[in-house]
């Protein structure tokens, strides 16, 4: 992980993740410097991110959209990738998408997650995902069918979009402006697996975590 040769800052928005750090921020590739932000972690996500090289920053508002735009603000790179730290991508995922945007092929690049196994991903949140993607793109014309917490895109670009909600439904808010701004969105097929031992989906983790994400998804759309 040699943060000089970074060309994209990727965000990893965390909330004990300690366990999932020790083995995903080693297989970082070097064209990106991972600023973790810790979200409320009641374990040692922060001391784990700091002896192992990353940039830590505390996020004291709870909410996965809190944690994001910290990471942004923190972001100093013209290009900006984020993705969850809890060890179910494959971080080598996001080198086809970056050279995408970079090369001006995309002004977004997105992950749609490919289930790697039976049971990394409930039927509950993959119907939610589904449902709210297909209705987006009967409605405004959104091209994607993913809400995947894996993305990359142009720090100053994503800054201006002036994306608002703090919780859950940030990604949905993200991609209704992105598309209403005529951004060029693509998709990558990226394999999602099983999160590390030990830790735990905030939202796929059980029915009552999709549905509070379910309730932040309404509160953008309406």
């Amino acid at each position: 992980m040699l943060t000089e040769a970074a060309t994209c800052d990727l965000v990893l928005p965390c909330r004990d993740e300690a366990k999932a750090l020790v083995h995903l921020l080693p297989r970082i590739p070097a064209d990106f410097a991972p600023l973790v932000v810790d979200n409320g972690s009641r374990d040692d996500t922060a001391q784990v991110a700091e002896r192992l090289g990353a940039t830590v920053i505390t996020e004291h508002r709870p909410g996965y959209g809190s944690a994001v735009h910290a990471g942004l603000l923190a972001a100093t790179r013209d290009y900006v990738a984020f993705m969850d730290g809890d060890g179910s991508f494959d971080p080598d995922a996001l080198l086809p998408m970056l050279s995408q945007v970079r090369d001006g092929e995309a002004d977004m690049a997105l992950g749609r997650r490919r289930p790697s196994q039976r049971g990394v991903w409930p039927w509950h949140a993959r119907a939610g995902n589904a449902l709210i993607a297909a209705w987006l793109r009967r409605r405004i014309g959104m091209s994607v069918h993913d809400f995947g917490p894996i993305r990359v895109c142009r720090r100053d670009a994503l800054l201006a979009l002036g994306v608002q909600d703090r919780r859950f439904g940030y990604p949905v808010e993200l991609l209704q402006r992105a598309t209403r701004a005529g951004w060029r969105v693509t998709e990558h097929d990226v394999a999602y697996g099983r999160r590390a031992a030990g830790t735990k989906s905030k939202v796929s983790g059980s029915i009552i975590g999709t549905a509070r994400a379910a309730r932040d998804f309404y509160r953008v759309l309406t």
